[in-house]
């Protein structure tokens, strides 16, 4: 099975006046475009999902909605990937999902919290810029240090 771990695309700054709820933080335009973009790479690359899951704060909703129209499936919130997010229900929900390559789309840092549990090491230092992307393969069902990080990319390194 393949994970494909997501970090929420460029939103509004954090303490933004203009955002009491933290969790209502849209993404900007701006980064809004410039996801649909590096989305388009990673698609024309191996990135295909069956299954995409989603914090339910607004800027990972947005940005699991570009992944998903790029791939046709509908994102699904759940709540394990809230910040502080939680790794046992995101292995069982993926394990449970019938599908061969799922994507989650959270928040740093625990997106490098996970990928650093998933693969074994708790000392991991894979970053997570605004919008970036790993993939692990795990050879048996999806659990704790089974996982072997393919690939990881950001904007940058795509040249979006």
């Amino acid at each position: 099975m393949l994970v494909y771990l997501a970090r929420h695309a460029w939103a509004g700054h954090y303490g933004d006046p203009g955002w009491p709820d933290d969790s209502q933080r849209p993404l900007t335009e701006e980064g809004v475009g410039r996801y649909r973009r590096m989305v388009e790479r990673l698609v024309a690359g191996s990135f295909a999902p069956e299954r995409i899951v989603t914090s339910p704060y607004v800027r990972c909703l947005q940005t699991a909605e570009i992944l998903a129209e790029a791939v046709g499936v509908e994102p699904e919130p759940l709540e394990a990937l809230e910040p502080g997010a939680r790794l046992a229900p995101l292995v069982e929900w993926s394990n449970a999902s019938g599908a061969g390559a799922v994507a989650w789309v959270g928040h740093n840092p625990d997106c490098e919290r996970l990928v650093a549990e998933l693969v074994g090491d708790r000392c991991s230092s894979v970053r997570f810029a605004k919008g970036a992307v790993a993939c692990l393969r795990f050879d048996g069902p999806v659990a704790r240090s089974e996982g072997t990080l393919i690939w990881h990319a950001t904007a940058k390194l795509l040249g979006v």
